[in-house]
């Protein structure tokens, strides 16, 4: 086994295959052929669903030097929030804790949890709540944010933020199941993410 190491490790070193990376990858958007056919031929009166890469435009080829702007795509599964906006900064709620995004930042996939996502642009400030989701920060400069749902956080009312986290706090002490329980802690994590995002 050993006898044949050496042989593996140096044809690994002079081959010059290697598998692309993300940002590598060609900008022209794919369209897989096959399930355009077989759904034209169960189907053949609708057209095909729309998914959230159908709302971002494809992404430019990487620049050499890091640009002063961020591009943001953020869409939702009904409608797209920003398309290709240039912003300053991204500060997104990840499972890891909260991560900004400037401009040259390392190609990276997070998962979101509930809380508040920041879109700086000069002085103004945007946020929204959002619910949950993934981010995928591309070498590019670009950053695709896929949210289950979002709301600006202006828009949210405290008063039944309080009422709902009162409403799943009761229903956490009562619950019975362990379906009940994991809606319950749910309900309440989201809320009490609502919450401090109110009060913060």
């Amino acid at each position: 086994m050993f006898r044949h190491g050496s042989r593996l490790l140096s044809r690994a070193t002079t081959m010059t295959w290697r598998r692309p990376f993300a940002t590598d990858l060609p900008t022209a958007s794919h369209v897989d052929s096959t399930f355009m056919e077989a759904w034209k031929k169960v189907i053949p009166n609708t057209e095909p669903p729309m998914t959230p890469s159908a709302f971002m435009k494809p992404r430019p080829a990487t620049p050499s030097s890091i640009p002063s702007k961020l591009s943001v795509n953020f869409v939702l599964p009904y409608s797209s929030e920003l398309s290709g906006k240039e912003v300053d900064m991204v500060i997104i709620p990840a499972t890891t804790g909260q991560m900004g995004v400037l401009p040259g930042h390392v190609a990276t996939i997070a998962e979101l949890k509930p809380g508040v996502l920041s879109v700086h642009e000069g002085n103004d400030v945007t946020k929204y709540f959002v619910s949950g989701g993934f981010a995928f920060v591309h070498a590019n400069s670009f950053a695709d944010i896929i949210a289950v749902e979002a709301v600006p956080l202006d828009q949210i009312d405290p008063n039944l933020v309080q009422k709902g986290l009162t409403e799943f706090t009761q229903k956490l002490n009562t619950a019975s199941t362990d379906e009940e329980k994991a809606e319950a802690q749910i309900g309440v994590d989201v809320h009490s993410a609502l919450n401090a995002a109110l009060t913060s």
